[in-house]
């Protein structure tokens, strides 16, 4: 449509091939500068907070205990955020972006002020104690967490045309990627610095700066549309992703995937499913409206999205507890080490974004990037337990390449495949698929990895007397000290293992009857140590002193000659040949007299029985110490070494496995549909038609 004709006529109807066009209120630069300014360090607050906390957790967990609850301090926060996603996405629309984006922030730090509090004396036995306290508080978080990326990418749809929008969503995915390097690194530093709590504290002065933008310089954006909160479907959702969740963290670690448990929670899920489903056809206001799924892009899009989403995880979750496990790099440089997992995505995703941009082709750019993930997730199968960091670097390099252009690509395209009127429902969803898809991807993975440790550990661990260790008693503080030398390594518990059992075989050879028969039952002992332990000395010492006094006496029977041959014997004992020594002559003078004092003397040797046998006990045992030592010195390296190359071996396996979720994301994203992207029009006045803007 040239100019001159849009200003001659009214707007023809718009043939079906063309693009749907957007009407553009009118937004100053400086509102749309400061608004992107906004949406940025809104969209970085909440990135950090999914990164921020990982390399806090073990100080966390030895401040708080609960070692049992680790994995829910994640899991509440996504929890709460991805079932929130849709129905912020609703109320956005219902009630205007701005309200519910401030009330997400509020909500958050809210939330992020409480977890820093957690566990604090004042609060005392609030929610069960203070892990119970921080998951529950995680879980306020994540309420207000899932409007800060829901809002942000519909706000930056109501303000900026597609063209611009492609170019900013690639700086919002290298946001997304500098949370990962930035999170880790700053949560490490704080923790080290001053406590795990600024972890969470460090979100209030960056989260009231977004809040300051957003309340002064963000345009109204107040404009509502009809309807009504759909409070069915926002229960059913719930009802539905968290016992499908709760299953997947639990099947086969927690409960064994056949149990009543897992079941119950797998039925439930679908039950609620199928209820959902229902409800929603007959909900004029559906939070999920399913009319949406008709449209090819939307559900083929979030199809891919979601399943690319677990791939993402996958690996990403996991490669910081790789080289901080296995090879020995500390918490706060793992943040540094993700440096070229976050290179490969930004490049990758401003890229993307700005050719998009240009062009309007965005289908090659899924397409190439689903490829290279695949490479990517190939060569880190190829890892070892004894590869260096730049043996990583380009193989996280590739990963973050094919992770880029998902990041912003299906967002833009379904945003241009919905009616405009459920813009910001279409957005919501596909953060919420793409979300729900890396939490189930986070519950699947880590299942992976238990199930595999559980499996690849025993084959790479030595045997040990006393003790057996695998995944179920060992953890990851024994295998970070055994990669960096330093804290409680694996040596530590063998020694503690090893000392236990002396303990016992010393009670056993004390005489304890009860000692004797946990010694004796020991199979993993050898036979000769649990034979001296159970008696086996004592009689050793009674039969040696038995030959010793029938020698002496037989020597000294023979007078002045026998004493002499008792005095030349090398393997008499010295204090044995002083008392013989001391012996008058006149006492071998004569045979009665020899008789009589080769007698005393035999009877003087077995009188020392008692003394003998705690000289022996105590040669014996300072033996069987200096033995235990050096095993559990040698034990400690193998064992060292076996905990590095079964999770090594763990983890290759569960890449492996990931392969697979990114070939299927792959296959579905070449069925994704080609859809022109929409163009922006600028406002109308009462004697001008719509001119197109590009």
């Amino acid at each position: 449509m040239t100019q001159s004709t849009a200003l001659s006529a009214p707007p023809s109807p718009r043939p079906p091939a063309q693009p749907e066009t957007e009407s553009l209120p009118h937004f100053t630069e400086q509102e749309k500068r400061i608004t992107l300014i906004g949406l940025l360090v809104v969209f970085l607050l909440a990135a950090l907070s999914q990164n921020v906390v990982g390399t806090a957790m073990p100080r966390i967990i030895e401040e708080l205990h609960g070692f049992n609850l680790y994995a829910w301090v994640t899991t509440s926060y996504l929890l709460a955020s991805t079932v929130m996603v849709p129905i912020y996405g609703k109320l956005s629309d219902l009630y205007g972006r701005k309200p519910i984006l401030v009330f997400g922030i509020v909500v958050f730090l809210l939330g992020s002020a409480l977890c820093g509090l957690a566990g604090e004396p004042w609060l005392g036995n609030f929610l069960g104690g203070g892990m119970n306290q921080l998951i529950a508080f995680r879980a306020v978080a994540g309420f207000g967490g899932a409007a800060l990326f829901t809002t942000a990418f519909t706000i930056l749809a109501d303000m900026f045309d597609p063209t611009e929008r492609a170019k900013f969503g690639g700086m919002f995915g290298a946001i997304f990627g500098l949370s990962m390097v930035l999170g880790p690194l700053l949560g490490g530093w704080l923790t080290d610095a001053l406590s795990w709590r600024w972890t969470f504290y460090a979100n209030l002065p960056l989260g009231l700066l977004a809040l300051f933008l957003i309340i002064a310089k963000m345009p109204p954006l107040t404009h509502r549309m009809a309807g009504k909160i759909d409070f069915a479907g926002a229960a059913l959702i719930l009802a539905t992703t968290i016992p499908l969740l709760l299953a997947l963290t639990w099947g086969g670690t927690t409960y064994a995937w056949n149990s009543s448990t897992i079941i119950s929670l797998f039925a439930g899920s679908l039950v609620s499913l199928i209820a959902f489903l229902f409800v929603e056809r007959r909900t004029p206001d559906a939070i999920i409206p399913l009319t949406l799924f008709g449209v090819p892009m939307f559900s083929i899009g979030n199809l891919a999205s979601f399943i690319m989403g677990m791939a993402f995880f996958g690996v990403v979750m996991f490669l910081p507890l790789y080289m901080q496990m296995v090879l020995g790099v500390s918490p706060t440089a793992s943040g540094t080490s993700m440096l070229p997992l976050m290179l490969g995505l930004m490049l990758s995703s401003i890229t993307a974004g700005n050719v998009v941009a240009k062009t309007g082709k965005y289908k090659p750019w899924l397409i190439g990037g689903a490829l290279i993930l695949i490479v990517g997730m190939w060569t880190l199968t190829g890892i070892r337990s004894d590869s260096h960091l730049v043996d990583l670097y380009w193989r996280m390099f590739l990963v973050g390449l094919g992770l880029g252009p998902s990041q912003s690509l299906f967002t833009l395209a379904i945003q241009s495949a919905v009616p405009l009127q459920q813009l910001g429902v279409a957005t919501s969803s596909s953060q919420f698929f793409r979300q729900i898809g890396s939490t189930i991807g986070a519950a699947i993975f880590g299942t992976l990895l238990m199930n595999n440790l559980h499996s690849e550990l025993p084959r790479h661990l030595p045997s040990m007397p006393g003790t057996a260790m695998d995944a179920r008693n060992v953890d990851l503080g024994t295998l970070r000290a055994a990669s960096t030398g330093q804290g409680n390594g694996p040596e530590v518990q063998i020694k503690k293992a090893l000392d236990e059992q002396y303990a016992v075989i010393e009670k056993a050879m004390n005489g304890d009857a009860a000692a004797r028969k946990t010694v004796q039952a020991n199979n993993q002992l050898p036979a000769e140590l649990r034979a001296l332990a159970t008696g086996g000395l004592d009689a050793q010492v009674h039969a040696g002193l038995t030959r010793q006094a029938a020698g002496v006496q037989a020597a000294l029977a023979k007078g002045e000659r026998g004493r002499q041959a008792i005095l030349r014997n090398p393997n008499r004992p010295e204090a044995l040949k002083a008392a013989v020594r001391a012996i008058p002559a006149a006492a071998l003078a004569t045979p009665q007299a020899a008789q009589v004092t080769a007698e005393r003397v035999a009877q003087g040797l077995l009188a020392t029985e008692p003394q003998v046998r705690e000289q022996a006990r105590t040669r014996a045992l300072t033996t069987i110490k200096k033995q235990f030592g050096a095993q559990a010195q040698t034990l400690g390296k193998q064992v060292g070494q076996g905990l590095k190359e079964g999770f090594t071996a763990a983890m290759t396996k569960m890449f492996g496995s990931a392969i697979w979720f990114a070939l299927a994301g792959f296959l579905v994203t070449l069925f994704v549909p080609v859809v022109t992207l929409r163009t922006r029009t600028a406002p109308q006045t009462e004697d001008e038609g719509a001119v197109p803007v590009a």
